[in-house]
């Protein structure tokens, strides 16, 4: 049983800041998803799904790493896979109110 919650994983994704937008990638709206797999070592994998403001951004590995980074240290932590998709495509509609102010977008 995983250490950590979905909940915890997004917390600490919140640690990893778009450099073009300086908003961090949840409030951007870019974490799709999150899955938590259960291995028989005790250890946890994390799945994460998201997408990038821009299809071909050439930040996706500079945002890869830093999602692993985010994580490192969960207790019992197994593997972090970052799942790049592109659909549905990021829209600042996405993003949150909290994000929508920092960018002055009304």
């Amino acid at each position: 049983m995983a250490k950590f919650t979905e909940e915890d994983v997004r917390e600490r994704l919140k640690q990893v800041i778009d450099p073009e937008l300086g908003v961090d990638v949840v409030n951007l709206g870019l974490i799709y998803g999150i899955d938590l797999v259960d291995r028989e070592d005790g250890k946890t994998d994390v799945i994460v799904t998201m997408t990038l403001t821009t299809f071909g951004c050439p930040l996706g590995p500079i945002l890869t790493e830093e999602v692993n980074y985010a994580l490192r240290d969960l207790p019992d932590l197994g593997t972090v896979d970052v799942n790049l998709v592109w659909s549905p495509p990021w829209t600042p509609d996405m993003m949150s109110e909290e994000a929508k102010d920092a960018l002055g977008i009304w």
